[in-house]
């Protein structure tokens, strides 16, 4: 049943706003009205998911999404808790609704409570919304549903969540501070080279003695940079950008990303990380109650590393021709031996679904530990650096001045 937002007035003159339920914008009317309202507006609601066909732009193209990630997590949990208390599918959403913080996301969860309440499963409801809830988001509801145990999936749902955030913040917080270092360093030693040391070299522009080698190397560099540095930043913007557009390749993505798995330190980071996530979400599908194989699908689709994707998929293969997934993880290389070990254990014990967690939980804590350690040595290399950089310009500047006291002693 489609549901419509109002604008209606009271019998004491207040304007008042919500939404409602109704085959059509008339039937939401004569609700109103049976309710002693006067309707003023009543539209039907739209959560941006879709649009009408025919020549137009794609609205989706300049709105950001209504949940982002920690808004997904936080409202996820919020549902687990109503689901699990014992309220039925429906007042939950209500509830949700009530307390949506913005009037997108109230229309979102008043068109999911509209579909349930017309007789669509909370996860087909979910899948009209493709842009809000991704393919494994809305594959676990459904097994939810069918195991008659949606409350314990969204529990699990909203863990996994909430533990792909916290592991993203921990890799980004490690990252953004070697970043700022050195965009600062950058600009600092652009500045010096193309401003600084050109203005005191002017000073001994007409002095009849040599100028230091150091003080002509860095001239030379700075002329280069103030003549050429428009040009070469263009160079390396458009080399980016052709970079990007090229790796929409699929065979020279793979190719990059494999290569990119190879790198002594970002390498090992982009493996764990890959990893982690990889038996992360196939735990939790397997928990769910989610066929193997289509477990294994939906997994595979969140890898970044297309190389690691590929890995996978043949390992998918393999499971369907009849090989366990512990020996197809380990025909791949590209997974870590911890993976299939765990997963081995699981097989062996029965208890695929925990032991794949718990691999899961020790790849992301190693990949956390070696992100901390690649921030650690990065920290003071990249100031060592600088000071020496800057060492270096304030010595070229100095030298003339040093070299002319001489002269005149």
């Amino acid at each position: 049943m489609p549901a419509y937002s109002f604008e209606a007035l009271r019998a004491d003159g207040q304007t008042h706003k919500g939404i409602i339920e109704a085959d059509t914008a008339r039937a939401a009317r004569s609700l109103l009205r049976a309710q002693s309202l006067v309707p003023i507006v009543v539209e039907a609601v739209s959560t941006g998911s879709a649009h009408d066909g025919g020549f137009s732009l794609n609205p989706t193209l300049f709105t950001s999404r209504i949940f982002n990630a920690t808004g997904l997590a936080i409202w996820t949990r919020q549902l687990a808790g109503l689901v699990s208390s014992g309220l039925p599918l429906e007042r939950a959403l209500t509830a949700l609704t009530d307390e949506a913080e913005d009037d997108r996301q109230r229309n979102l969860v008043a068109a999911l409570r509209a579909e349930v309440n017309g007789g669509a499963s909370f996860g087909k409801a979910l899948s009209q919304h493709p842009r809000e809830f991704t393919g494994i988001y809305v594959a676990v509801i459904g097994a939810g549903e069918q195991s008659g145990n949606l409350g314990l999936v969204l529990e699990r749902l909203a863990d996994d969540l909430e533990e792909q955030q916290a592991l993203k913040a921990k890799l980004l917080g490690a990252a953004l501070y070697p970043a700022i270092v050195t965009l600062v360093a950058l600009a600092i030693v652009v500045f010096l080279v193309s401003y600084v040391v050109p203005q005191v070299a002017n000073v001994f522009a007409g002095g009849k003695r040599a100028l230091p080698m150091l003080t002509v190397a860095m001239l030379a560099i700075s002329g280069f940079i103030r003549a050429w540095g428009l040009v070469m930043l263009g160079l390396l913007v458009a080399a980016f950008v052709s970079g990007r557009m090229a790796l929409r390749n699929d065979v020279l993505r793979e190719r990059f990303d494999a290569t990119w798995l190879t790198l002594p330190l970002v390498g090992k980071l982009a493996r764990g990380y890959n990893s982690a996530r990889f038996a992360s979400t196939l735990a939790m599908l397997a928990a769910a109650g989610v066929p193997i194989l289509k477990a294994l699908q939906a997994a595979a689709e969140t890898l970044n590393n297309r190389a690691m994707r590929a890995d996978a998929l043949d390992a998918l293969d393999m499971v369907r021709e009849g090989a366990p997934l512990a020996s197809a993880l380990a025909q791949k290389k590209r997974f870590p031996g911890l993976l299939n070990m765990f997963a081995r254990l699981g097989e062996q014990t029965g208890t695929l679904p925990v032991m794949l967690q718990r691999a899961a939980r020790q790849l992301s804590m190693e990949v956390q530990r070696r992100a901390m350690q690649l921030a650690t040595i990065l920290e003071p290399l990249l100031i060592v650096a600088m000071g020496m950089v800057v060492m270096l310009i304030v010595l070229a500047v100095m030298l003339p001045i040093i070299q002319l006291n001489q002269w005149v002693k």
